[in-house]
């Protein structure tokens, strides 16, 4: 099963969702998805360069970052399922109303 692993800007919760994130990989096909935000912000709990490092190490792969990148998902049915965690309320807000701006939306 391959399952897209969304990471959204909640930078405090990211310390719960690595190890998710290392858990799943043992079993599953792990595509790692970057928001904007999360692929470009550096905070007190970490540089998002970090991060990306990170979550390329566990997944085997780079993170989709941008539009183009996630674009191809839906259509070429690329995911089983997709997890977003953290999902922060902007982009679950954008989700309820179908605003497709950035790679996890």
């Amino acid at each position: 099963m391959t399952v897209g692993f969304a990471l959204c800007g909640s930078f405090c919760t990211y310390h719960k969702v690595f190890p998710i994130m290392e858990q799943l990989s043992k079993d599953y096909d792990l595509i790692p998805i970057f928001s904007h935000c999360a692929y470009t912000t550096s905070s007190r709990f970490g540089s998002a360069q970090e991060h990306i490092r990170r979550a390329s190490d566990i997944c085997g792969k780079a993170p989709i970052c941008s539009i183009e990148e996630a674009e191809p998902i839906g259509p070429k049915k690329l995911l089983d399922t997709l997890i977003i965690a953290p999902c922060t309320g902007n982009t679950l807000a954008k989700l309820s109303h179908g605003i497709a701006d950035g790679p996890v939306t």
